[in-house]
């Protein structure tokens, strides 16, 4: 599975950004994907996924209310929709697919350990100006 992410981009606080995660090749329908986020000197973080039946959605706590997760199978398509972004927000955001990505959404501390099939995509940066 290849996973191809974009639309991020620099916004200023209040506003939205909505990001793309196209996937091709392998059986990313049958994977819970997701996405996670990286700011400079700080760990990688987990911040949305969606179960493979495109129903179940995970949130981290501090984006839940403001970040909209969905999936669209016809496209092997999995999209993040931000509202409301804050310069806190800034961070190269990737797109998952895989075992380690669902097990990382059940986990209370959404701690992501990986598995050989987990794929991953590139980073898309997103910028939140104050």
């Amino acid at each position: 599975v290849q996973l191809q992410a974009s639309g991020g981009g620099l916004v200023q606080a209040g506003g939205s950004l909505r990001l793309t995660c196209a996937a091709s090749g392998g059986t990313f329908s049958a994977y819970t994907a997701g996405w996670f986020r990286q700011a400079p000197g700080k760990a990688r973080e987990f911040v949305a996924a969606v179960d493979r039946n495109g129903i179940t959605t995970f949130y981290h706590h501090s984006v839940k209310g403001r970040f909209t997760i969905s999936r669209d199978s016809a496209k092997n398509t999995v999209y993040l929709q931000m509202n409301s972004l804050k310069p806190e927000d800034t961070a190269a955001y990737y797109c998952a697919a895989g075992p380690g990505i669902r097990m990382a959404a059940r986990s209370i501390t959404y701690t992501y350990y990986e598995h050989e099939n987990d794929h991953w995509g590139q980073g898309t940066q997103v910028t939140v100006s104050s």
